[in-house]
């Protein structure tokens, strides 16, 4: 997780007042964390509505999501060194107040352009605000066990926000219009401003800022913020994934597809560099040297393209082909969302005894064996008949598989390396999971137009294919996960993290 400065306060006598304020640091920072969490997935259950509202196309639909989540990948690492270098109470505060205006700019958004660069600055606000949240309470919880409850309650706030962004987004769509599933983050982001405003304290140890090692980047001295190295990931990464959606209405051999898959790569090169010659990189190459740290990258890459893709086209199957409302399909998301929740207290019960590869390699081939099942879905289908099963196989192999990527990626990690392990993995999660929406979404709208355009036969030939391909995903995944270490760290099994941000944990 981003390195914490030096505690405010000690807590092994907190005076009642001193309860108070850091009880409120608490609720502020996991309100916070909850609002970022859910605008992850409230959206998909919208996403025909906002198609039906704007002219969207289905590439638009992709970006709707993508967009998001590009911003928020491309930028976790920069909002946890930012956190570090400028203090978490002012990163909090203006990640806070990027996120919320940016999701007012999302529900007046008139036509797609304008809510795809909205949801742009949306994740931008979100990646500087999600590190920012656990340096809060890093910063104030400094007694231990005090600490593990206010982290407890924090990851259970990031599994409500995961599970409740289905069922929410599905109730204000149905009842509200789809314009509310940004509206809502207003409000709330308001209340939270103002309490941050009264209860969080300007931090006063951030003088001392923590230094650069001498063999980083070639140079010693203080941190800085890596702009151009967040710049070129960002940019590359959207170019790449502007290219591939573009696959899916144009040929491989149109110059738009080659010079944006020519740009994004030009640029992932240009990053590599920049990190080698920075003194503060926001991913030192040589933390990639680690076999089980650069394994579990790719592990948690794969899970995340095929699982954010499972999401995103499950909620267009069932509202587009079998006709549900977004109410009902938000409601159906449930039974999956209980399986995530049921892998992972399984997999923390258990990976103290067995160590990360099992546990991966069966969740990950848990996940294989729903997303075959998948592709086998049926136009005239039901959810209970066709959906439920393979669903939950998929869930819960995610469940099982999210904490131990992380004990595993922070296995023989030295302590003060351990924040950017986890920072990297997450990061990893999102790419992916960008990567994997835009190569099966495209794959599922090249399967549809070959089999006739829009008729439910069409779009669930495209569907099917995708879940084919989501397969081999988790497949790669469950054969990488072979190579990581078989018993984990004491320190890593007992502290780990979960997806979306820095150090937050499962």
């Amino acid at each position: 997780m981003p390195s914490a400065p030096h505690a405010l306060r000690t807590e092994n006598s907190p005076s009642p007042r001193q309860g108070e304020v850091t009880a409120m640091i608490l609720v502020v920072a996991c309100a916070a964390q909850f609002m970022t969490v859910l605008d992850v997935s409230i959206v998909n259950v919208a996403l025909p509505d906002m198609k039906a509202s704007l002219g969207l196309s289905p590439a638009g639909q992709q970006w709707i999501v993508n967009a998001y989540t590009l911003g928020f990948a491309g930028l976790l690492l920069l909002g946890g060194r930012a956190a570090d270098l400028v203090g978490a109470r002012r990163t909090f505060l203006v990640g806070l107040a990027v996120f919320t205006a940016a999701s007012l700019a999302c529900g007046l958004a008139t036509n797609g352009g304008a809510l795809i660069a909205a949801r742009a600055v949306q994740g931008i606000g979100g990646a500087v605000l999600a590190p920012a949240t656990l340096t809060l309470i890093m910063t104030n919880y400094t007694e231990p066990r005090a600490r593990t409850r206010a982290m407890g309650a924090w990851g259970s706030v990031i599994a409500a926000g995961g599970a409740a962004g289905a069922v929410i987004g599905g109730v204000l769509t149905e009842y509200a219009g789809w314009r509310w599933v940004f509206y809502v983050n207003v409000p709330i982001g308001v209340a939270i401003f103002a309490v941050a405003l009264a209860h969080v304290p300007v931090a006063h140890a951030h003088a001392a800022l923590p230094q650069a090692p001498a063999g980083q980047g070639g140079r010693g001295g203080p941190r800085r913020l890596d702009l151009p190295g967040a710049l070129a990931v960002t940019v590359g990464l959207t170019a790449l994934v502007y290219g591939i959606i573009s696959t899916g209405s144009s040929s491989w051999r149109s110059p738009h597809v080659w010079a944006a898959l020519a740009v994004g790569v030009l640029l992932l090169a240009a990053f590599a560099v920049i990190e080698s010659k920075a003194a503060s990189p926001l991913v030192p190459l040589s933390s990639l040297r680690r076999p089980a740290l650069a394994v579990a990258n790719l592990v948690v890459a794969g899970l995340g393209a095929a699982m954010f893709a499972m999401w995103f086209l499950l909620s267009l199957y069932m509202q587009q082909v079998l006709g549900y409302s977004a109410l009902r399909t938000g409601l159906w998301f449930m039974p999956g969302c209980l399986a995530i929740v049921i892998g992972t207290r399984t997999s923390t019960r258990l990976i103290p005894r067995t160590g990360p590869r099992p546990l991966l390699v069966s969740g990950m081939s848990l996940s294989t064996v729903g997303f075959l099942w998948l592709s086998r879905i049926d136009a005239y289908g039901s959810f209970t008949t066709d959906v439920i099963a393979p669903f939950v196989l998929c869930t819960l192999g995610l469940g099982l598989a999210m904490l131990p990527v992380t004990a595993a990626a922070t296995t023989g990690i030295p302590p003060r390396e351990s924040g950017l392990a986890s920072g990297l993995v997450n990061t990893s999660r999102q790419v992916g999971g960008a990567l994997g929406i835009a190569i099966l979404a495209t794959i599922a709208s090249r399967t549809a137009r070959g089999h006739g355009g829009g008729t439910a036969q069409a779009l669930t030939a495209g569907y099917g294919n995708a879940f084919l391909c989501a397969a081999l995903f988790t497949t790669g995944a469950a054969f990488a996960s072979l190579y990581l270490p078989g018993r984990p760290d004491a320190a890593a099994a007992a502290a780990p993290t979960a997806p979306g941000g820095p150090g937050r944990p499962a």
